[in-house]
């Protein structure tokens, strides 16, 4: 039995200025969404993503993280809570940032950055989709610290107490949630986008990806308190909102495939075409 080691959340104080691991988690996954996709533009002769639009996309993607995740948190999770205490909504170096709500605001951001290059708005995301997983990574070791989003009780050998929980070993799922959303997930988009892929594609098997693993790893999480935490048939909050996220995911994929299929030529227009160069 492992025992949380109690770090304290805030890393830095300088006076009355204090800077909490939370936030600097979010700047290391900012940082590193730089870094990979500098690497991608640079070794990727086939994107049309310039560093310009990178670092746009950095900034409309903090911004849709950060408010999208807030609101996400408050409406799905606890609302009731934040109801009652509406000036705590601001807090948010304090945790407490949903995934599905940061998600949609990354995607209002990125239709908005589509509409100002003027490219599809499937092709932005699949370009930024393989940057996202690092950070995710970033945000669960952040919650880790926190020591908020622990786990379910079990007597597994790796069970850890959060002693201001209660006593009770339980699984340290937010450990999880960063080997499966963070590195298992970054490991195989990365792995599938190197090669040219149909618009949407990336996009789509993202969507499945996480979707599934997130809705695994709900079985070792503790549902959480307030607003919603569990729902009907004891499903949580976390796998309804991963539903229509894998619905969406299989509906991407479908389109992809669509359009490559309706880009081919059909087998007797390019016998056609062949007859009629060789007819020149």
């Amino acid at each position: 039995m492992l025992v949380h080691p109690q770090i304290d959340p805030v890393a830095i104080s300088l006076g009355p200025l204090s800077v909490h691991w939370y936030g600097l988690m979010y700047l290391l996954g900012f940082v590193v969404f730089i870094l990979l996709g500098r690497y991608r533009i640079k070794h990727n002769p086939h994107t049309t993503f310039t560093y310009e639009m990178l670092d746009d996309a950095l900034f409309y993607g903090m911004l849709g993280v950060v408010v999208g995740g807030r609101l996400g948190h408050v409406l799905f999770y606890q609302f009731g809570y934040y109801l009652e205490h509406p000036l705590h909504i601001f807090a948010i170096w304090e945790g407490g940032m949903s995934f599905h709500g940061g998600f949609l605001g990354v995607f209002v951001a990125m239709i908005l950055l589509a509409r100002k290059y003027k490219l599809s708005w499937l092709a932005v995301t699949d370009f930024i989709i393989p940057l996202i997983p690092p950070g995710l990574a970033a945000g669960r070791v952040g919650n880790f610290i926190n020591g908020e989003l622990w786990g379910r009780p079990t007597d597994v050998p790796w069970g850890m107490v959060f002693p201001y929980v209660d006593e009770l070993p339980r699984h340290p799922s937010q450990l999880y949630q960063f080997a499966l959303e963070g590195a298992v997930l970054f490991i195989f988009i990365w792995i599938y986008s190197a090669k040219p892929r149909a618009t949407g594609a990336v996009t789509g098997v993202f969507m499945i990806g996480y979707g599934i693993l997130r809705s695994f790893a709900e079985f070792f999480r503790e549902p959480e308190d307030g607003f919603m935490g569990v729902l009907t048939l004891g499903v949580t909050m976390g796998q309804w909102l991963s539903i229509p996220m894998i619905l969406a995911g299989i509906a991407a994929i479908v389109w992809s495939r669509r359009q490559t299929n309706n880009a081919q030529p059909s087998a007797s227009s390019r016998k056609h075409n062949k007859n009629k160069k060789h007819s020149i």
